[in-house]
């Protein structure tokens, strides 16, 4: 039967949710595809492309997919991407992708679109890949969806983005694998940056914080406080993320704003003020208050040129996870920004499905991994 791709309308609330079920079963823990009123908010977003596929004739859906944007940072997320088991093999899920990026990308208010992709089995990273995206690295342990799963970080590019990216003169030596694996895996140039070894001085390391963390879930007065804080769009730039979630000590010496799924297990750190360095010396605590609300998976955005900031986290136990080259435009340049990522799981890649251009990103963060959690005086014969 022919198969018709259209926007998805508030009439097809029922079915999405039907679809997701049916392929997700209760574990899908996105509420695009599980929640009613924010499904029928999202429909009628005028940031979001939201697509169904249907057979002719057939009473149910036979697919959906979604790109949420987000225009003043000119990025979005790939994000819902569903074929009904039945209709499985037929190539339905490279032609949502590539209707839904194409009516994203012909708006011209975007300069990358991501997604986040199951590593369970190789179809998803299939699809994705002859859809023009770049594989950017490997998030482990980064949902719960039926159980702990790692994802995939993929991102695709309108043209000419790549080519006015910002060079960085110097980065953490921590970060050279995972730029060495970017090159191998997409071709992007980092060029030659200066490896960085010294931690800030002492006297500019503020001391470590012993004390619990106070944790606030109120997310309207977190939003409030949270702009009034940083106004300045440059200082939170954590694209389709809005913090429900502020971690401080009792002092007060910092503020950190997160996005908490409880659902997921996973939080996204998205800023701190007064700046990310701000955090070293506190970010244990900062880490068991979060375990403690539900979170395994704790992962945090920095720009690459950011160096005081990516030492404090990796000093911390966070592992340079993903690279996102071009991530943000700052007048007609374009910067690069990393995902640092940390778990409270154990890890375990024996059921995940990683492909060829993934695989320097696996070897990577084993490298980055063992490194900081197995030094060589530890495991040295």
């Amino acid at each position: 039967m022919t198969v018709t791709i259209a926007p998805a309308a508030p009439q097809d609330v029922a079915q999405l949710r039907q679809l997701y079920f049916d392929v997700y079963g209760h574990g899908y823990p996105v509420p695009l595809g599980s929640d009613p009123a924010e499904m029928r908010r999202l429909i009628d977003d005028p940031h979001t492309h939201w697509l169904t596929a249907r057979h002719e004739g057939a009473g149910r859906l036979a697919g959906s997919v979604a790109v949420q944007t987000d225009p003043g940072g000119r990025i979005g997320k790939l994000v819902g991407l569903a074929v009904h088991p039945e209709q499985r093999g037929g190539g339905l899920a490279a032609r949502l992708t590539a209707s839904v990026c194409a009516d994203a990308f012909a708006t011209g208010t975007l300069d990358s679109v991501y997604a986040t992709v199951r590593v369970v089995t190789p179809g998803p990273q299939q699809v994705f890949a002859r859809n023009g995206f770049q594989a950017l690295g490997l998030m482990p342990n980064a949902v719960e969806v039926a159980g702990c799963e790692s994802l995939a970080l993929f991102a695709r590019y309108a043209d000419g983005v790549l080519a006015r990216r910002e060079n960085v003169g110097a980065v953490p030596r921590a970060l050279v694998p995972l730029l060495d694996a970017a090159w191998q895996s997409t071709g992007v140039d980092y060029g030659r940056p200066r490896r960085t070894d010294a931690p800030a001085p002492a006297v500019d390391r503020p001391a470590p914080v012993t004390a619990p963390m106070e944790l606030i879930t109120a997310p309207g007065f977190v939003r409030r406080r949270f702009l009034e804080l940083l106004p300045d769009p440059g200082e939170r730039f954590f694209p389709l993320h809005v913090p429900n979630t502020v971690l401080t000590p009792p002092d007060g010496a910092f503020e950190a704003y997160a996005d908490l799924d409880r659902a997921a297990a996973s939080c996204s750190l998205i800023a701190v003020h007064p700046s990310p360095a701000a955090v070293a010396g506190a970010l244990e605590p900062l880490m068991a208050a979060v375990t403690r609300a539900g979170a395994d998976y704790v992962e945090t955005l920095l720009p690459l040129a950011d160096t005081a900031g990516l030492d404090a986290f990796l000093a911390a136990g966070f592992i340079p996870s993903a690279v996102y080259p071009a991530m943000r435009r700052i007048g007609d340049r374009f910067h690069d920004y990393v995902l640092l990522s940390r778990t409270s799981r154990q890890i375990d890649f024996r059921a995940a499905a990683v492909s060829g251009r993934l695989q320097p990103y696996l070897l990577a963060y084993l490298t980055a991994w063992t490194s900081t959690y197995l030094p060589l005086p530890e495991v040295s014969p």
